[in-house]
């Protein structure tokens, strides 16, 4: 005859009821995991491309004229913060996110130097340019250490960086940062007028402004 006790320990009926209670939360937790670094790492990378749509369109952009060189406008600028932000899409840069647009020019006082000859930027995120601000002049590059960049002689390279307040799925303290940043740089590709129209420019010289735009300073 078996006892209670005896076949109480031989039954394995809910052994499997115990194995999935005591499994399921790390099964959970790793799916969670997995889910918020792959959003963050899905995020990261649409910040880096339009960092680097915003340096590629703004070394094309210029209104050409059969007496002039190119000449990059406000109005111009503003279209292409514009079309980032429809670009970011959910992202929402206007309200969680800032570009800086930096034009990165031979310094003409200082042989072999480089300023910032003009800067501008959108979106709602307070967030300084960790570079340089419009303005600054004997630079001996621009960017972080490792991948500085330079303008060619009568040239200028069109430099951006991106802040983005990353918005977790689960939890922050899955991801390495909250700020997702990333920076992007392109030599503008044809003869600009980097002169401007100190006429109807705002916020210094170096880009046009006939139309009476509202410029998209860095205040």
């Amino acid at each position: 005859m078996i006892k209670p006790l005896d076949r109480l320990a031989c039954c394995e009926s809910g052994l499997a009821a115990v194995e999935f209670a005591l499994t399921a939360p790390i099964i959970l937790g790793m799916f969670l995991s997995g889910a918020e670094v792959t959003n963050f790492a899905i995020t990261k990378m649409r910040v880096s491309q339009i960092a680097l749509h915003v340096a590629d369109n703004s070394a094309r952009i210029g209104t050409n004229s059969l007496l002039t060189s190119p000449q990059i406008t406000e109005t111009q600028i503003n279209d292409l913060f514009i079309g980032a932000n429809l670009q970011g899409g959910t992202l929402n840069l206007a309200a969680k996110g800032r570009v800086i647009l930096s034009s990165l020019e031979p310094d003409p006082n200082n042989a072999g130097k480089y300023r910032i000859h003009w800067q501008r930027c959108y979106g709602g995120k307070a967030y300084p340019s960790s570079y340089g601000v419009q303005g600054d002049v004997n630079k001996p590059n621009m960017g972080p250490t490792g991948q500085t960049v330079t303008a060619p002689a009568g040239g200028g390279v069109m430099f951006v960086e991106v802040a983005y307040d990353y918005q977790p799925l689960i939890s922050a303290r899955l991801v390495p940062t909250t700020v997702i940043k990333d920076i992007a740089a392109m030599t503008v590709r044809d003869d600009r007028d980097f002169n401007g129209d100190d006429t109807h420019t705002t916020g210094g010289s170096g880009v046009h402004n006939t139309e009476g735009a509202t410029a998209a300073l860095c205040d």
